[in-house]
């Protein structure tokens, strides 16, 4: 996995989470890894990021399992070189992205892709979907999944809506995305991510949250195959 590689695996490990994990761009990473003395381009972390993000965000996928029965879905718009796309998330009731997709339109046809996407990678139907009012949302889940109940009530949403927050804290970081498959790359690696590490600690004791923590950094370290950096 890391062969031919002149930096250890630790520092390459350490590196893609810092990036994906907090709101920071390939320079201040760049910089975070030199206090630790620790010499590296903010391209080469950019190149670490590219290669290795997807990989450990792929086992993590494969582990995880499925999620909530009840999906919560939103689009917001985003531009890619100046063309508008729209970013589709789903989320579950307990705020653990789903999945999304990028796509250039908002009609039914966009919203069935989006629905066979979750529906794959899930390996389940969900109980009820939460919508906004979009009619693209009704008329694809009349063909995809009629049986399923829908909610297009005001606010009841708030939970996915306010799952983008993330995303677009690091957009600017980023100087916009520059292509519509480095957005679906990026931002496949940060969702998971932020799900391993999105503990709710306001939610929890503080004795709970170390050993959920200590999870989650334990689950980093069998996809990284590394052991955190010291």
């Amino acid at each position: 996995m890391y062969a031919g590689y002149h930096y250890p695996p630790q520092v390459i490990s350490h590196a893609v989470w810092l990036y994906h994990r907090f709101t920071l761009s390939f320079r201040d990473v760049e910089e975070l890894l030199a206090a630790r003395g620790i010499i590296v381009s903010y391209e080469t972390v950019r190149n670490w990021c590219v290669k290795f993000g997807n990989q450990y965000s792929s086992q993590i996928r494969k582990k995880r399992g499925q999620l909530g029965d009840m999906w919560y879905l939103d689009e917001v718009f985003v531009k890619i070189n100046g063309v508008l796309h729209y970013l589709w998330r789903a989320v579950d009731q307990d705020g653990d992205e789903l999945d999304f997709l990028v796509q250039k339109r908002r009609n039914k046809k966009a919203a069935m892709m989006f629905f066979k996407k979750l529906l794959k990678g899930q390996q389940a139907t969900p109980l009820k979907i939460v919508t906004d009012k979009l009619r693209s949302y009704s008329a694809a889940r009349r063909e995809i999944m009629p049986s399923v109940a829908h909610s297009t009530q005001q606010y009841e949403n708030n939970r996915c809506e306010l799952s983008h927050q993330p995303g677009r804290q690091q957009e600017p970081q980023m100087r916009r995305f520059k292509s519509q498959g480095q957005a679906q790359r990026f931002l496949t690696c940060h969702g998971i991510v932020n799900n391993l590490f999105r503990l709710g600690r306001h939610k929890m004791q503080a004795g709970n949250y170390r050993i959920l923590r200590e999870r989650a950094f334990s689950e980093w370290t069998r996809v990284s195959c590394v052991q955190n950096l010291a």
